[in-house]
């Protein structure tokens, strides 16, 4: 019997752990794409079979300490952040303390009208999906720049297509979205995300600064092409604590970036991207139902496959269909991307790449999921 036991414990592990070889050959293939691109530093991580089967750490964490990277280190991981938001909604809305046609005005606690379609209600779901018809012309670091009472301008904050009808991607409908989690739930942001999502799966990550080990920090680095060269981006990692300090629940949310603020380390965030494979529920704890999950995923928006947080991506390995978010800012290029039915998926963060693009898409993250796709997966 024992030995029965080991031998089937040997194949299940042996099946899901690549071997020695294998993780060499990954390696040295992705080096190549770092080089291409002039990374400074990568961290990954991969999905196989619903369990994390190879994480890595590429390149430097510190250009000027020469400091390497490692799989322990956080990244600012910017819009993959919007899932996690997104994510909370889903909790309210399970919990009956919100509805996805409620309106965005009410529910925020000022108008949220398109002045050229005053009388079309903009909904949750919309801002969700980016359809809401707001844009970020004005900024989105602050509520005042749509607020009537505080900007003569804020009808430029809105588009002239009716709400419902167009995509635009704008960061402004994320930050509304935090205050609306704080106001419904009566938690501050960033301790809703921490007790509801990042406590409940044993993640280190979190949007409030100074609730972190600095040291972790991973410096995040401006690619200049003029002049081939790096600057840091201290900005990344701003406590802003004069700001927290005269914080005003469910409206100077953005303080705290609900559309890009979340820190936390490859393999965190792919013990995150775990839960959404599996439909709401990793390692047997439940964040959100099935059905909650489904709905995130679906698309909404037919050309750019937009769902509430997740989208849909089917050029970027032929033949297979991916779901889930990017980021890029100060530098960084973020990558979180799986198959909920192959139950497969990888996690690609660097804090500076050379950039260049193809159909929207960056060319190194393009190049580093087909390169660890044909490592692991073929």
């Amino acid at each position: 019997m024992k030995f029965k036991y080991f031998y089937a414990l040997f194949l299940i592990v042996g099946f899901i752990t690549p071997s020695k070889a294998q993780n060499e050959k990954a390696e040295a293939e992705f080096k190549s794409v770092m080089e291409k691109y002039q990374a400074v530093g990568a961290s990954v991580a991969v999905v196989k079979n619903g369990q994390i089967i190879y994480t890595h750490s590429f390149g430097l964490k510190d250009l000027e300490k020469k400091l390497p990277l490692t799989d322990q280190d956080i990244f600012r991981i910017a819009s993959i952040s919007k899932s996690f938001s997104a994510t909370s909604i889903m909790q309210l809305l399970e919990a009956g303390k919100i509805s996805l046609n409620d309106d965005l005005g009410d529910l925020v606690g000022f108008k949220i009208r398109n002045p050229k379609f005053p009388d079309q209600k903009i909904t949750l779901k919309m801002a969700l999906s980016h359809t809401s018809s707001l844009n970020d012309s004005q900024g989105y670091l602050n509520f005042d720049v749509i607020n009537p009472d505080k900007n003569s301008n804020w009808a430029k904050c809105y588009n002239d297509y009716a709400p419902g009808s167009k995509f635009d991607y704008c960061n402004l409908n994320f930050n509304l979205i935090g205050a609306i989690i704080e106001k419904k739930s009566g938690e501050r942001f960033d301790y809703y995300v921490k007790n509801h999502i990042i406590k409940p799966l044993g993640l280190y990550a979190g949007y409030y600064i100074d609730s972190l080990d600095s040291t972790r920090f991973v410096n995040l680095y401006e690619y200049h092409p003029d002049t081939k060269t790096y600057t840091p981006s201290p900005g990344a990692y701003a406590p802003r604590r004069k700001e927290i300090a005269n914080y005003v629940m469910g409206y100077t949310t953005p303080i705290f970036s609900p559309t890009g603020g979340m820190k936390i380390s490859a393999t965190d965030l792919a013990k995150y991207m775990m839960m959404h494979i599996n439909y709401g529920t990793s390692n047997g704890v439940k964040i959100i139902t099935k059905k909650s999950a489904k709905m995130m995923q679906k698309a909404l928006t037919d050309e750019e496959g937009y769902g509430l947080a997740i989208r849909t991506a089917d050029q970027l390995i032929p033949g297979v269909k991916l779901k889930g978010h990017t980021g890029s800012a100060y530098g960084l290029y973020s990558t979180m991307l799986f198959n909920p039915k192959e139950k497969f998926g990888f996690v690609i963060i660097t804090n500076g790449i050379n950039a260049t693009y193809t159909d929207g898409f960056p060319d190194f993250s393009r190049a580093a999921i087909n390169s660890l796709y044909q490592s692991f997966f073929k």
